[in-house]
């Protein structure tokens, strides 16, 4: 059942950052200065999120001192 919701929370938030509508569904409009943009980026964060948790992590760039294979810190 997590894997559903996971699945289409994934899937609302790429919805909802693709827009369809031309922006005419904004949870917050983007005219309020520094808020304006808070809507997209929790949904870029839930993108984010629910990738990682099917395996496909985009945000390891983001840890630079935790690299997924440990043969990458050793020298060759």
């Amino acid at each position: 059942m997590q894997r559903v919701f996971v699945g289409l929370m994934g899937l609302f938030s790429l919805v909802y950052l693709l827009n369809p509508s031309a922006g005419l569904f904004e949870l917050i409009p983007d005219n309020f200065p520094l808020f304006g943009n808070l809507d997209e980026a929790t949904a870029a964060t839930i993108l984010l999120a629910s990738l990682r948790y099917y395996g496909l992590d985009l945000t390891a760039w983001l840890r630079p001192g935790r690299k997924k294979d440990q043969e990458l810190d050793e020298p060759r």
